[in-house]
């Protein structure tokens, strides 16, 4: 399993980013727009960490995601704090191992790419698959959604 992101919920972009850029020193790398989605994925890295984006393969350095939701949300403090995101060798097989010491999976791996669990404090993790997505199968790809992430 390798660390890879943080994802932070933003009330205005502009600002979080002279905070986190300007102030911090983080620079982003990457950025994804969804107009169907209607948000703004904002990726930064720690300039220290910038050569690992170029020497791993993959999805790279440790990030920050700032996530910038158009239209106005009320989420609550607690909620402004999104989820810590882990790569794994085989999703499949994590999140069996995982049902098996009794943890829930809240976002089962339908699609063979990306799952979510729960802390035990219920703070997300989001779990993503290294490399392509696997074939979806059994029971994964029927599996519902159970609670929230």
């Amino acid at each position: 399993m390798r660390y890879l992101h943080t994802m932070l919920r933003v009330r205005n972009l502009d600002t979080a980013l002279k905070f986190y850029s300007d102030a911090l020193g983080l620079k982003e790398v990457r950025r994804t727009e969804s107009e169907k989605g209607r948000f703004t994925l904002v990726f930064l890295c720690a300039a220290e960490d910038e050569h690992l984006l170029k020497q791993v393969k993959g999805r790279g350095a440790p990030l920050v995601e700032l996530t910038y939701n158009w239209d106005e949300e009320t989420y609550g403090e607690d909620r402004y704090f999104g989820h810590l995101a882990y790569e794994v060798d085989d999703i499949y097989a994590t999140c069996d191992r995982l049902m098996k010491l009794g943890i829930t999976i809240n976002r089962p791996p339908r699609d063979g790419q990306m799952a979510f669990i729960r802390s035990p404090d219920l703070h997300s993790i989001e779990l993503l698959q290294k490399g392509d997505a696997l074939a979806p199968k059994e029971p994964w790809s029927s599996m519902p959604n159970t609670g929230h992430w």
